[in-house]
């Protein structure tokens, strides 16, 4: 597996430099600069290549490549099929027919409505100290019941939830309260879309009439326009699951469950119609057996988030835990991913995702889920995983 880091540009408070020490050949980047929609340039994308292979403060060469988008993004007029939509996806061929001349041939990407990601709390602190990303459900119905006051919420949630949320909300200070909004729409790292509450509601509102299945066909007409440019460019596209892989603020998700999955890359069968294995995203769900995902998909899984969340009591609440801790059997997941690549003679690239802040980072700017030592650690976790298991695939190496 190729071991590759999420870098977030010159403005990352990881810096490439950084990057050079963690033990990664590759680097997972994007133009988050340029507007959603709009073309990315050769001189852009080329721009950010010297930015990733060459230390201005060292005067020397990196030795990393970037070798993975992540992300495009897909303008929401492209998953509403409204507006301008149809410039759009001209743009997205556009930037992938770009991508493949500067020699960038894994895109990833997601169909979510509005978020990205979603969580209710950023630094949630844990028994031995470390910091979290956590999803609170009680949290989260207390902020789209009671705060964003979301038309129709209180018919989606049973009573006994809408009473946890209560009390958590009286809990509250005021201060409190204004974090919990900054948290869930002023966007994360990654997340390419920022709102206020009042612009937050309209966005949710322009989905109001859009199923699931309604959005799932805006998916499939999309890929019919943008696979067959990738394929004659080389490039693999794979899609990123939806986090939490479940229906919220009464948005449609289509990447959520085993048929989503199924239904996406049979209607779309190309090779180069692939998808994102995130450990962490599907892992909240109980109803997903990577076992299955990997024996079945194998060929189209191009790229991998493997970290891991502990899925709570109460079924609906998690937290990121350890990469090697949670609620996801790692070991499987990675031997599965190993034979995988041997039977298909390919390559799949990994990053480390959502470490823990911790240790020296506690005293510096870090982006969310994206400080280093954290993401460092269980990088390190996952690569002794792969020594181990390629010694066992192997069938061991005599000792000297």
């Amino acid at each position: 597996m190729i071991n590759s880091w999420r870098w977030y540009g010159p403005a990352d408070p990881v810096t490439i430099e950084d990057v050079m020490q963690v033990g990664v050949t590759d680097v997972v980047t994007a133009l988050h600069h340029i507007p959603n929609g709009e073309i990315w340039t050769v001189e852009e994308i080329q721009k950010r290549q010297c930015e990733v292979q060459y230390s201005k403060k060292l005067s020397r060469e990196t030795g990393l490549t970037w070798s993975v988008v992540e992300s495009v993004p897909v303008h929401e007029d492209i998953k509403k099929r409204t507006g301008d939509y149809k410039r759009y996806i001209e743009n997205y061929k556009k930037s992938i027919e770009n991508l493949a001349k500067c020699g960038i041939f894994c895109v990833v990407y997601n169909f979510m409505p509005i978020l990205d990601w979603t969580r209710t709390d950023l630094f949630y602190e844990l028994n031995n100290g470390v910091k979290a990303l956590r999803y609170h459900h009680p949290t989260f119905v207390a902020f789209d019941a009671f705060i964003l006051k979301r038309d129709g919420a209180n018919l989606e949630y049973s009573k006994i939830e809408l009473e946890q949320a209560k009390k958590v909300l009286e809990l509250m200070n005021e201060d409190e309260r204004e974090r919990l909004v900054r948290t869930m729409i002023k966007g994360l790292p990654g997340s390419e879309e920022s709102f206020a509450l009042e612009n937050f509601r309209e966005a949710l509102e322009t989905y109001k009439n859009i199923s699931k299945e309604q959005l799932r066909s805006n998916l499939v007409e999309f890929l019919k326009e943008i696979i067959p440019v990738a394929k004659s460019f080389g490039v693999k596209m794979a899609i990123h699951p939806d986090d939490p892989p479940r229906d919220i603020l009464g948005l449609p998700r289509v990447m959520s469950t085993h048929s989503d999955i199924d239904y996406i890359l049979e209607e779309i069968p190309e090779v180069e119609n692939g998808i994102t294995l995130c450990v962490g995203s599907w892992g909240v769900s109980r109803g997903i057996c990577f076992e299955n995902i990997i024996s079945r998909w194998g060929e189209r899984i191009h790229f991998t988030h493997l970290r891991n969340v502990l899925r709570e009591e109460d079924g609906m609440s998690f937290y990121e835990a350890a990469h090697l801790e949670g609620s996801s059997d790692m070991y499987s997941i990675v031997k599965n991913l190993l034979l995988i690549e041997k039977k298909f003679n390919k390559e799949i690239y990994l990053r480390p995702d959502h470490g823990h802040l911790m240790l020296d980072d506690m005293n510096k700017k870090t982006n969310p889920g994206y400080s280093c030592i954290g993401r460092m650690k269980g990088l390190a976790e996952i690569k002794g995983i792969i020594y181990a298991i390629e010694h066992e695939i192997q069938g061991g190496r005599d000792v000297q």
